[in-house]
């Protein structure tokens, strides 16, 4: 019997996502690594090790105490990267930082600059980059607000009314999805749907239409479960998210190489009365080391956007809730 090659240790880091907002917009904190460490001069979210007996958390408030001079006051849980450098294995454990006591100060005599975040556009203008940070970048520039449509129950002229002020509201991100509408109909209000999302700078996500996507220049595809157990690559779309219900779901989610994922129902929801729902414990343990962002959805409102975030979601997704009844542009 020969010996069976010992799996690499992983070493855990906790890493920041400090964010700010200015009067330019939101900004997040790069910082150079010092002279003295290896990978001297890269940026990076800065952070550390996780030492033994610490929690990431734990990790994460030590670490910018130490390297930053800050007391971290709001921290949520956001996605988990594995990168393997030639002298190590690193898991990344992300926080979004959002509030904290004291002025930056570089106390390992690092540089350290802000950048700007938009929707779908984080922008580091500082190079080199970390490796294993450059993809964590698209999922930060995601907005926090998902919004899927209601066209059927609505009417096409209300849903793309309401659609419109939504958008000059600040929307840009939407999933059409209209089960019971003919492919004909659908495929018309598709057209006027990108169409009015893309001159306000917003993304539009097609539900399970692979081919409608490439054909009218929609962003990208919602996978239902059924294509992301059926898959065995990701599609050729900008952005691929995927619709998840299980721990099962959203690790065939990040196999594919999905950039986002919608995690239901958290809790119990209008279109199936007393079905089960996940509840925010469940929520937040199946969201727990996810790689790719989750979004919640079922049964939420704009309301339940920080409780989200404090459960490792990037945000939150509505049906009925994004389409509130206002007065006529």
């Amino acid at each position: 019997m020969t010996d069976q090659p010992l799996s690499p240790k992983i070493v855990e880091v906790a890493a920041a996502v400090l964010v700010r907002n200015t009067a330019a917009g939101e900004e997040f904190l790069l910082a150079q690594r010092p002279a003295d460490k290896i990978w001297a001069g890269f940026w990076e979210f800065p952070g550390g090790k996780v030492e033994s007996g610490e929690t990431a958390r734990v990790a994460l408030v030590r670490e910018l105490r130490e390297e930053l001079g800050i007391a971290v006051q709001t921290a949520f849980p956001w996605i988990v990267r594995q990168f393997t450098y030639p002298h190590a294995t690193v898991r990344l454990n992300f926080f979004r930082v959002t509030a904290w006591q004291g002025e930056l100060h570089p106390h390992e005599g690092q540089q350290f600059v802000w950048q700007p975040i938009s929707a779908f556009s984080a922008v580091a203008h500082v190079s080199p980059l970390l490796p294993a940070n450059a993809p964590v970048l698209r999922a930060l520039s995601l907005p926090p607000l998902y919004a899927i449509s209601n066209a059927s129950e609505l009417g096409e002229c209300e849903f793309l009314r309401r659609l419109e002020q939504a958008l000059d509201q600040g929307l840009r991100l939407l999933q059409l999805r209209e089960k019971s509408m003919p492919q004909d109909e659908l495929r018309s209000l598709a057209i006027r749907t990108i169409a009015l999302a893309h001159a306000h700078g917003a993304k539009v996500m097609l539900n399970g239409d692979i081919e409608l996507v490439r054909e009218l220049g929609a962003d990208g595809v919602q996978l239902t479960g059924t294509q992301l157990a059926q898959l065995n690559e990701r599609p050729d779309v900008e952005w691929c998210a995927a619709s998840c219900h299980t721990a099962e779901e959203l690790r065939r989610a990040e196999v594919l190489g999905c950039d986002f994922a919608l995690l239901s129902p958290v809790l119990p929801t209008l279109s199936h009365p007393g079905a089960p729902h996940l509840g925010w414990d469940s929520f937040a343990s199946l969201a727990a080391g996810c790689s790719i962002p989750i979004y919640a959805l079922g049964g939420l409102t704009l309301k339940d956007s920080e409780t989200s975030w404090q459960h490792g979601a990037h945000g939150i997704a509505l049906l009925r809730q994004a389409w509130p009844e206002g007065s006529s542009n």
